[in-house]
């Protein structure tokens, strides 16, 4: 017999990551180690903190609203809705809503989050 093919996924509600913005897990299961999706909210003039993800990559894909991201040593650069960021393992990143309503994006990571690989970069930006 194989493996189940699919996972159910309960009603996920929002809430406050350190980061500085609202998450709502849409897909981190263990079952599926390659893989998470989570929506982020980030509300108008926050902007997250400097960090890193140790051993995953992450994706930006901007659903609404406007901001100015920031990754490694690159250039700021502003986004909006259609926007993809590829975010490599280890840089440094952070993401600051520039307009009047929230920012939010799909952050989709690879293989999938686990907080132990949220790396908090504030004092050595």
């Amino acid at each position: 017999m194989s493996e189940q093919s699919w996972i159910q996924i309960e009603s996920p509600s929002e809430y406050f990551f350190k980061e500085g913005c609202f998450i709502t897990e849409l897909l981190n299961d263990p079952r599926d180690q390659s893989l998470s999706i989570a929506q982020a909210r980030v509300e108008p003039g926050v902007a997250t903190r400097w960090h890193r993800l140790r051993e995953t990559t992450e994706r930006y894909f901007i659903l609404a609203g406007q901001g100015l991201v920031e990754v490694g040593d690159q250039p700021a650069q502003q986004v909006a809705a259609g926007a993809v960021v590829i975010i490599a393992a280890g840089d440094r990143q952070r993401i600051t809503n520039t307009g009047s309503e929230d920012l939010i994006f799909n952050a989709v990571c690879t293989p999938r989050f686990e907080v132990d690989n949220y790396i908090d970069c504030e004092d050595d930006k």
